[in-house]
This record gives structure tokens, C-alpha cells and sequence, in this order.
């Protein structure tokens, strides 16, 4: 009987190593999803990885087992658990392009509406999995678990202890001077690539999720000291004097300024490869025409809403952030007290989301960002949404609603005020069974099974523009003065026979316009139209052209932010290996920091000494560098 168990016992560590293996493979499948790449992966070029990898998973199936001390018990959860993560992975990858990472886990609180954006079909088959999971493991336990290896107290501790010691060195990974990064090093990881993705399918999902559980916010630059950050708030100073010579609102609460991050909106006309039958945005490109608008290069695709939101707001830039931080609303303002955001310089100021609030931390981050009220549809009573219509057969709220919303909010005051709205309407999935849709595309950019995807998502584009014309026709009816500043956040991840290195810049561009109503460009608080700088800009260009466009005085910051504007070409996260930074000319061509000028690379120095002191560094300039 004693070497039966032992036999037993043995079987089960093998089924347990081999389990690891499988596994393992599995997880850099669902990253890849591409076989051959997979097993170029596993068992050549990264296969210290892989076998790093796999040592990990199997020290997590031990640590299940001395939590549950049943063999089918644990190994039930094992399976299950990294079932759901390889499916959860595939499907970030193929939305945005970016694995599971630990900033991803705040969205866990609103499971709900994670599940709102995967199909019906693979919801069923999960749960048919899990069920049959379930009951096999119950089943198996009954019948054949008293002969499974059961450990004692100290030993189920130690199994315990190991898999927390092993996840927790992963805390230093990011640091160059610690042992886990060495010894990762050593086996052939890095994580020093300026694509998370591309980090993902050399190392494997898991490594690049463990190696990302501490971040830095941002390298230190260059000369960074207190002196420096004094020397820099007094030359802005000057530059802002010089600004203000020629502008001539000094109160800008006085005014109304709306931010409309547009959600995935992008023109598909402008996508390589693809052909509409007809336009879905004319009336937004009749806007375009006639007042101050061009192109926005995102630092995301398929996903990366918060994060254009926070350039939008804040000035900063996320490639000037460290190459693993992904998140600065769930990873940077938690750290700050009172950060430097557009709404600090209204005395009224609202946030509108016709969605959950928690998602990227939003209900917190306006609170740090001094907003005094956020709408969404988890507030109730008097922060409740006044509008909540949804097209028909879609689930999220629809861009009239939204923009009624804001128009409510206007009226809420008879100053000016700040409001943010960020929209919902055509946010993934594109699955909208319209009555009639009259959107087709051809060409080779989307594989037939995305097609019709693609003329879904034109036709809520279509909707949009039209109620977008609808809410400045509204917006210039209101006797004081209003400027928004209007954009699409990223475009939809739908475009999946492109390739994203060959049309970086093309799947990374979008849509702004900047608007005065008729009352601010009556009373000198709006322009028309700009055209200095505007071809293409990035999100943390924003403030300094609606500051420009309202003819509105600027702080130091601002006028930092103006000089960045104008003369530094637009600039976003790269996914190229050569460099974290990718900047864009007003001919929409990449140019890199050795075609700048000195007084250009000056400035760009400048400009990350002011992010790293407000984000990471003693904070020497945040009480001066914005009055």
C-alpha cells in the first residue's frame, strides 16, 4: 500500500510538471495566436523564458494544492483560473494590442461590465467549461481523492509561502540594480521594450504581467534639481508674459470649456486598405473645414481611453512616462495630492460618463483632480444622469443622451465652468443589429469575418455625426461663451489584416475640432478657425489651442505647453522597438529627435524636467508653474 501511494504520489508531481509545460504553452499561444510563432517561442529563441514560465506555474500549482490539500480541488481551480486568463489575454491582445497587465485588475470591480464587451458565445462556452470543470473535479475527489497526496499543516504553509515568494520578487523586476532583474535578465527577459506586446510574445504573458506589478513612473532627466525647476518656472514666466501681450481674456472661469472625448472615434475613409461605400462622417468633416481642427495621434489603439482622457487633461505626455507604466490614472494621480489639470483653473467644474464611474479609477481620479461632480450611471439622485437612451439594439448610451447631458450642465450655472464628457456610443463590441444599415467597406485592411464589424461601427460614426452637428447648432443658440474641444480617443481594434508596424502612424491618427459658439466668437472669446500647428497634435496639445482659441491668458505651464504645441511636432507612445517616443510632422511623417533643432531638444529637456517634477520627482514647481 505504502508504494502504491508512492507511486500515486509520484504520477501526480509529474501530472502536475507536465500540466506547467502545457499550460505554459497555452498561455503564449493565446498571447501569439499564431502557432508557429509559438513553438519558435517555446523551444528556441526563448526557451529560458518558457522554462522560467513554466517553474512558476508549477509552484502555483503547488501553492493551490496546500490551499485546498485536494489534488482534483486544486487542480480544478488551476486549470479553470488560467483558462480565464489565456481568454482574457487573447482578447486584450486583439482589441488593443496589449496583454493582461496589473493596472488591468482595478477593472475587476465592475465584472459586469467587462462581460458586456465579449460575445454571448463565449461567455456560454466559459461557463459550460467551468460547470463541467466543477463537477469533474467534485466527481474525480469522491471516488479517487483519499488516495491523493494529502501534507500537513507545515507543509501546505511552505508550498504557500513559496508560491507568494515566487510571484513577490517580481517586485523589483523594473529595477536594474536588483536580483530578480538580473537573474531575468540572465535567462533572456527584458522588459525594456518600448512595445509591451512584442515584450508579451518573447517573454510570455505571465513574465510580462509579473515583471509589471511595480513601475516607475518616469526615469529621472537629465539636470534635475531644485535650481532647475526654479530657472524653468521663471522662463516660462517670461514666455507666458509674452503670450499674454496679445491676448485679452484674463478670467477664464468667465468662460464654458467642454472637452468631448469621442469615444473610438476615427474616420475609416483615412484607414489603409479599407473603401466605404459612402462617408459616415460629413457633417463632422464640414466642421473640420470650418473652424480650427486636424488630426490626433493616440498612444493607443482598440483601447486607451483613460489615457488620451489624462494627457487631455494634465498636458502630459504618456511617452515621456517610463515604457511600462500604462496607466497614469490608476498608477500616477493615486500617488499625487492636488495634480495640475485644466479643471484647477474653473471655479465650476463637471464630469460627465454615461458608463460605471470606477472604470480606470475615474470616480477617484476627478475627486484628486478637484472636479466637484461626476455623472454616470452608477450615480443616483441628483448626480444622476438626466439622459440615458440607448440606440436601438445597442446597450450603451447613445451620444444624444451624452450631449443632452452636457447641455443640462451648461445651464446648471449662469458663469462658466469646466466640463469633461467622455462618451459611450460606440465603444466595442460591433455587433449592432441595425434595422438598416447602409455602410459597406471593401478591401483588404479587415479579414471578412471583422467586415461587417467595420460597417456597424460606420454607422454609429454616422449617428454620431449627425448628432454632433445637432449639439453645436445647440451650443450656439446659449448667450454666453462656450468653446469645445472635441476628439476621438483611439481607433476601433476591427482593422485586423493591417499591419500595425507598416501603418503605425495612419492606425494611431484620429479626429479633432476645436469650436467657439457663436456667442464667443461674437464677444472675443472665440476664433474662428487656427491653423498655426494644427495639421496634427497630440492630446496634450488640447489645452494650449483651446486656450489659444479663446483668446484666454496663459500661466507658465501653459505657456510651456504652447511652446510644446507649436513647435515640437506631435508626439505619442511608439510601438516601435527603436524608441518610446514616436513624433509626427504636420504631414503626418515621423521625424526623430536628431532632425530637431537645439533650441526644439531644449525645449522637449524642458518639458519632461516639468512632468517628472510634477509626477515622480519634489514637486519644486508645483506651486508657482500654474498661477
Amino acid at each position: 500500500m505504502h508504494k502504491k501511494s508512492n507511486i500515486i504520489g509520484a504520477l501526480q508531481i509529474l501530472f502536475m510538471i507536465l500540466s506547467a509545460f502545457a499550460v505554459g504553452i497555452i498561455l503564449n499561444y493565446a498571447q501569439t495566436n499564431d502557432w508557429i510563432f509559438t513553438t519558435q517561442i517555446v523551444f528556441g529563441t526563448n526557451i529560458n523564458t518558457y522554462l522560467l514560465t513554466v517553474l512558476i506555474l508549477f509552484v502555483i500549482y503547488l501553492g493551490l494544492y496546500g490551499i485546498f490539500n485536494r489534488f482534483f480541488y486544486a487542480s480544478a481551480f488551476y486549470f479553470i483560473f488560467f483558462l480565464i486568463y489565456a481568454v482574457a489575454d487573447r482578447l486584450k491582445v486583439n482589441y488593443r494590442s496589449e496583454p493582461i497587465l496589473p493596472s488591468d485588475l482595478l477593472l475587476l470591480k465592475n465584472t459586469k461590465s467587462l462581460m458586456s464587451m465579449v460575445t454571448t458565445k463565449l461567455i456560454v462556452a466559459v461557463i459550460a467549461i467551468l460547470i463541467v470543470a466543477v463537477v469533474a473535479s467534485i466527481t474525480l475527489e469522491h471516488f479517487y481523492g483519499k488516495n491523493t497526496l494529502r501534507f500537513r499543516p507545515v507543509t501546505r504553509l511552505i508550498f504557500i509561502a513559496l508560491t507568494a515568494f515566487s510571484i513577490g520578487i517580481f517586485y523589483t523586476a523594473s529595477d536594474t540594480n536588483s536580483t530578480t532583474y538580473k537573474l531575468l535578465a540572465a535567462s533572456g527577459y527584458t522588459n525594456s521594450d518600448s512595445n509591451i506586446n512584442r515584450s508579451a510574445n518573447s517573454n510570455g504573458p505571465m513574465l510580462t504581467f509579473l515583471g509589471n506589478m511595480y513601475v516607475d513612473i518616469m526615469d529621472k532627466p537629465s539636470g534635475y534639481s531644485k535650481k532647475a525647476m526654479d530657472d524653468i518656472v521663471k522662463e516660462y514666466q517670461r514666455e507666458a508674459t509674452d503670450i499674454n501681450k496679445s491676448r485679452d481674456n484674463s478670467d477664464l472661469s468667465k468662460q464654458t470649456l467642454i472637452f468631448v472625448l469621442s469615444e473610438s472615434y476615427s474616420d475609416p475613409t483615412r484607414v489603409p486598405n479599407i473603401k466605404m461605400n459612402q462617408d459616415p462622417m460629413p457633417n463632422i468633416r464640414n466642421i473640420k473645414n470650418n473652424t480650427t481642427s486636424g488630426l490626433m495621434m493616440s498612444s493607443g489603439y482598440g483601447g486607451g481611453t483613460a489615457n488620451m482622457e489624462y494627457m487631455t487633461l494634465t498636458g502630459l505626455a504618456m511617452n515621456q512616462f517610463s515604457d511600462t507604466l500604462q496607466s497614469p490614472y490608476t498608477q500616477v494621480v493615486n500617488k499625487q495630492e492636488d495634480p495640475i489639470n485644466i479643471a484647477n483653473s474653473f471655479k465650476t467644474s463637471a464630469a460627465i460618463h454615461p458608463y460605471h464611474g470606477n472604470f480606470y479609477n475615474r470616480n477617484s481620479v476627478y475627486r484628486s483632480f478637484g472636479i466637484q461632480s461626476f455623472r454616470n450611471i452608477d450615480t443616483t439622485g441628483s448626480l444622476a444622469l438626466k439622459y440615458t437612451n440607448t440606440l436601438p439594439g445597442m446597450e450603451y448610451i447613445s451620444d444624444e443622451s451624452a450631449y443632452n447631458d452636457a447641455l443640462w450642465q451648461i445651464n446648471q450655472t449662469s458663469g462658466g465652468q469646466f466640463i469633461n464628457l467622455v462618451t459611450m456610443q460606440n465603444h466595442m463590441p460591433y455587433m449592432n443589429e441595425y434595422s438598416k444599415n447602409q455602410f459597406e467597406n471593401t478591401g483588404s485592411g479587415v479579414l471578412n469575418k471583422t467586415r461587417d464589424q467595420v460597417n456597424n461601427y460606420a454607422k454609429g460614426m454616422s449617428i454620431t455625426d449627425t448628432e454632433t452637428k445637432d449639439f453645436l447648432s445647440k451650443l450656439d443658440a446659449i448667450e454666453k461663451p462656450i468653446t469645445i474641444v472635441w476628439y476621438g480617443d483611439h481607433l476601433p481594434g476591427i482593422y485586423d489584416n493591417d499591419d500595425m508596424y507598416k501603418y503605425n502612424i495612419p492606425e494611431h491618427e484620429t479626429d479633432y475640432f476645436i469650436y467657439s459658439n457663436k456667442y464667443a466668437r461674437d464677444h472675443n472669446y472665440g476664433t474662428t478657425k487656427l491653423t498655426d500647428s494644427t495639421q496634427v497634435t497630440d492630446p496634450n496639445g488640447f489645452i494650449p489651442l483651446a486656450l489659444k482659441q479663446m483668446n484666454q491668458k496663459v500661466t507658465p505651464y501653459y505657456a510651456l505647453l504652447t511652446k510644446v504645441q507649436e513647435e515640437i511636432p506631435a508626439m505619442s507612445k511608439n510601438i516601435a522597438e527603436s524608441s518610446n517616443s514616436l513624433y509626427v510632422n504636420k504631414d503626418s511623417k515621423e521625424v526623430t529627435t536628431k532632425d530637431m533643432t537645439a533650441k526644439q531638444k531644449k525645449l522637449i529637456h524642458d518639458y519632461e524636467l516639468v512632468q517628472y517634477d510634477l509626477t515622480a520627482g519634489k514637486n519644486y514647481s508645483k506651486n508657482t508653474i500654474n498661477k
